[in-house]
């Protein structure tokens, strides 16, 4: 089969590879579309892959053989996939399925080649189904939304206003599920002009480029003197989580989202004369990205206009170069096999 895989020395590379083969207790999936996620370039840059891997797990299909101990999944059954747990384990229990090391399998991230190619083996427990109406562009964005809305349950904060810093995808989903939760006031801070468009069709209230614009004065005006309920820092930039706690309220919660490496150093007398929550939000649920699928049922949830760049699969190590590494891209969705 055709896969982009990653190769020491040289990056992503789009050759020939075996076909997988489904165990008896495994599912063999035609992939339709992969998104290419943020961890995939963290990935692809830090050089510590093992030569050969497969990335790419934001990934629809359809199941078109199944192994003979598998209960639950059938051939032609339309699926995304997301990794497995244990259901016992103490972050299992604790509702932190996604911090589960028993026997956790993973496509693309872990121990599971991923959704880079035309074909992909997974455990029956991995699959969600995709409602009917939702396509399968959409169903592979799932988990970016997915991945908003855990960061929403994260902050603990039900209503109210909201910043959001960075209009990345995942910054841009933040912004459409706060309105479909129905919160009040949310503001979007990005300084591309693109980006904070696409924020207003997704239905922030305000848009403000953090460069041009005194965020604090507006603020205070947008929220009525209370600055906001939760902030949640998207774009990775420096000093941006001091910037969340700086703008927000009494009580209020800011979520890191974002992925950092690096030392920021933060003035923690701000978070004491607040009484304010500095949190931070990984991963999300299967009960999440069924939450999201449903949304896209409805009509209510449409992931299209975060895709920058349509392309199939042999085209991702040029694109790669030329857009994704330079961060001129927003996002960009793979049609490796037959779309629905």
């Amino acid at each position: 089969m055709n896969a982009v895989v990653f190769r020491s020395g040289k990056g992503l590379v789009y050759e020939k590879v075996p076909t997988p083969h489904p165990e008896a207790d495994q599912v063999l999936i035609q992939v339709a579309n992969t998104g290419f996620c943020g961890s995939d370039h963290s990935l692809v840059e830090s050089g510590s892959l093992p030569d050969g891997y497969i990335l790419g797990h934001e990934t629809s299909g359809v199941v078109t053989q199944v192994g003979a101990a598998v209960t639950g999944a059938r051939e032609g059954d339309r699926v995304m996939i997301r990794p497995t747990f244990c259901h016992q384990c103490p972050d299992c229990q604790a509702g932190r399925p996604y911090f589960c090391q028993v026997n956790r399998r993973s496509i693309g991230i872990g121990d599971l080649g991923g959704g880079f190619a035309e074909y992909i083996v997974a455990y029956p427990g991995m699959l969600i189904p995709i409602p009917p109406p939702v396509d399968s562009r959409n169903a592979a964005l799932a988990e970016a939304f997915a991945t908003s809305l855990h960061a929403i349950a994260v902050s603990g904060v039900h209503q109210g206003s909201a910043l959001v810093i960075g209009g990345g995808p995942i910054g841009l989903a933040l912004v459409r599920l706060l309105k479909i939760l129905g919160w009040g006031s949310v503001v979007l801070s990005e300084p591309v002009e693109e980006k904070r468009r696409l924020g207003e069709r997704f239905g922030a209230d305000q848009v403000v480029d953090p460069f041009q614009t005194p965020l604090g004065l507006k603020a205070f005006e947008w929220t009525g003197g209370r600055m906001f309920d939760a902030v949640f820092e998207c774009s990775g930039a420096g000093g941006a989580i001091q910037s969340g706690l700086d703008l927000a309220g009494r009580g209020a919660s800011v979520v890191v989202v974002s992925v950092l490496w690096r030392s920021e150093t933060i003035t923690p007398a701000t978070l004491t004369f607040k009484e304010a929550r500095l949190t931070a939000s990984y991963s999300n649920t299967h009960e999440e990205n069924r939450r999201v699928l449903d949304w896209m049922a409805e009509g209510r949830l449409d992931g299209h206009s975060l895709i920058s760049d349509q392309i199939p699969l042999e085209d991702l190590p040029g694109v790669y170069r030329e857009r994704i590494h330079s961060g001129r891209s927003l996002k960009v969705m793979l049609t490796i096999g037959p779309e629905f």
